[in-house]
């Protein structure tokens, strides 16, 4: 029932592989300032799990070996904790690569973190920035007490150095994911509701709304498992199976660097620790030179793709089609 290889087999995709990757996604680390309820990655403020120097120094070495890849993603728990940061973001836009930060936005506010904004905007980096709801009843409940506040307050202060503004190159997205065990609306009909809602009670703009299906993985499983809607949650996902997500899928044209430099197709694999498909190729990242190397490998799937090619779809780009 939950068998993604046979689910593309029925409808005449054939195994799922790789193409020559154009991003290099990089967790830096599982400490975050927030504890969410939908966490796929289980991070929060007590995970020790951070990326060593040494092994940032090696992602932006292959980033130079690598001059198909013309992305360099971060992500976390909270990527901005860790010491590295600034350098990996530096090393990156001196190599000519884009850079795109996933913010939780309420990391502006921790001690020692105000040169953040000036961070950002020096190096044109990009923001994607989760904001699950337009209201402060549904972010607090899933986020917890006070983040839709603070969120506010941080998108504020982006708009207020040129982030998220009408023609600005300065680009800050939204991030929207259900809070409850249901698939994303329609993603462009969503950002309007944002827009006019964000507009309209504080003033704040941004570029687009990005749209991500809770994965059935780590703390969101677990709130399932307790809730007893795990599988009818993945039901829900099987039955809304959509090949023409599949073309786009982000696993396609993207690797994955988990904090102790091992490699994967995906974040969500990562998290799952599941390692490359085809066993005789690289681990980590210093068994690879050029990331291209990687191209038309088969993907390892298993029943949380589903999540990706349910309905619209869902990426780390947001809605598939």
């Amino acid at each position: 029932m939950h068998d993604f290889d046979a689910t593309l087999r029925e409808h005449g995709l054939g195994r799922l592989r790789r193409g020559v990757p154009d991003t290099l996604q990089v967790n830096v680390g599982k400490r975050c300032n927030q504890a969410c309820h939908h966490c796929h990655v289980d991070a929060g403020p007590t995970r020790t799990e951070m990326m060593a120097a040494a092994t940032a120094a090696r992602v932006l070495a292959l980033l130079a070996q690598s001059p198909g890849v013309g992305t360099l993603d971060l992500t976390g728990g909270a990527p901005e904790l860790n010491p590295s940061f600034p350098e990996l973001v530096a090393g990156a836009r001196a190599l000519d690569r884009r850079v795109v930060v996933r913010c939780n936005l309420t990391v502006l506010f921790v001690e020692g973190l105000a040169g953040l904004v000036d961070l950002y905007g020096r190096h044109a980096v990009e923001l994607i920035c989760s904001l699950p709801c337009y209201t402060a009843e549904n972010v607090d409940r899933q986020r917890g007490g006070g983040v839709f506040a603070r969120s506010v307050e941080a998108l504020r202060r982006l708009n207020a150095a040129g982030y998220g503004l009408p023609g600005s190159p300065l680009r800050l997205d939204l991030v929207y994911n259900p809070v409850g065990a249901f698939l994303p609306p329609p993603q462009a009909a969503l950002e309007a509701r944002y827009r006019e809602e964000l507009r309209r009670a504080h003033g704040i703009e941004f570029h687009h709304l990005l749209t991500l299906t809770n994965m059935p993985i780590r703390r969101f499983a677990e709130q399932l498992r307790r809730a007893g809607e795990e599988a009818a949650y993945l039901g829900l996902l099987v039955n809304h199976f959509n090949p023409a997500t599949v073309p786009g899928l982000m696993c396609r044209s993207l690797v994955s660097v988990g904090w102790d430099g091992a490699l994967y197709d995906c974040d969500f694999n990562q998290m799952l620790e599941r390692p490359l498909a085809d066993g005789s190729g690289p681990r980590t990242i210093w068994d690879v030179g050029d990331l291209a190397a990687l191209g038309t490998l088969p993907v390892a799937t298993g029943a949380h793709c589903f999540g990706c090619t349910a309905g619209g779809g869902s990426s780390c780009g947001g809605a598939l089609v």
